[in-house]
């Protein structure tokens, strides 16, 4: 029996709570700051985050490639360690925020509420985002503009299991995480040398560029 299967049983042998998204969490859309003033985007020290900072940089972010100034925040920065969500354009996509920030429009802010944060680890919930990932591909509304119905959103079901039970599952799936990393670059490394000697074993003199030379060579003679 492994240990998270031990912490199971001992810890939740009736099964485990379920609450819906919006029961744990307050959501707020993230947003664009006006274009037309400048002064939104000189000198700025609050990191503005995009779909692009998730592809360059994967998940989980401290660091935005964009910042605006904070002339451009309407109320509140959204709290450090929030998760985003997208949830219109390219859905199935979330990322862990360990900074205070804002996000453009097409990410939803999960902000864990606060009865619940000696509850939840917020790396269990990050983890948890990759099925609402899935679930978000599965509510979309109909139109020719991809985006998730939010009636349903809110009613994605996260369990709720005792803390030390999901730091176990964290642990778990971080080692995973660490183990996938470390082969992708060898993967990538491989491929770099494969690359390498197929272009040395495939590069040869060619028969033109010799006779050139035979000729030139001749030339020369004469």
């Amino acid at each position: 029996m492994t240990k998270l299967e031990e912490l199971i049983e001992k810890l939740c042998p009736d099964g485990v709570e379920y609450k819906t998204l919006t029961e744990l969490f307050d959501t707020r859309n993230g947003y664009t700051p006006s274009k037309s003033k400048e002064e939104y985007w000189t000198n700025g020290t609050v990191p503005w985050f995009r779909m692009e900072d998730i592809r360059e940089n994967g998940s989980i972010l401290s660091k935005a490639i964009q910042y605006v100034s904070e002339s451009a925040i309407k109320g509140s920065l959204f709290p450090a360690d929030s998760i985003i969500v997208a949830t219109s354009a390219t859905i199935g996509q979330h990322a862990l925020i360990r900074v205070p920030s804002l996000a453009n429009q097409r990410f939803t802010y999960l902000v864990l509420k606060e009865e619940f944060k000696e509850q939840l680890d917020i790396m269990y919930i990050y983890y948890c985002c990759f099925k609402l990932d899935e679930y978000c591909k599965e509510c979309l509304n109909q139109g020719n503009f991809a985006s998730v119905d939010m009636k349903k959103f809110l009613k994605f079901k996260f369990p709720v299991p005792p803390l030390e039970v999901q730091r176990e599952i964290v642990r778990i799936l971080d080692n995973f995480t660490f183990l996938t990393t470390e082969l992708a670059a060898e993967l990538a490394a491989r491929q770099k040398q494969y690359e390498y000697y197929r272009d040395l074993l495939l590069t040869f003199k060619s028969n033109e560029s010799t006779i050139l030379n035979e000729r030139t060579n001749e030339r020369t003679r004469a």
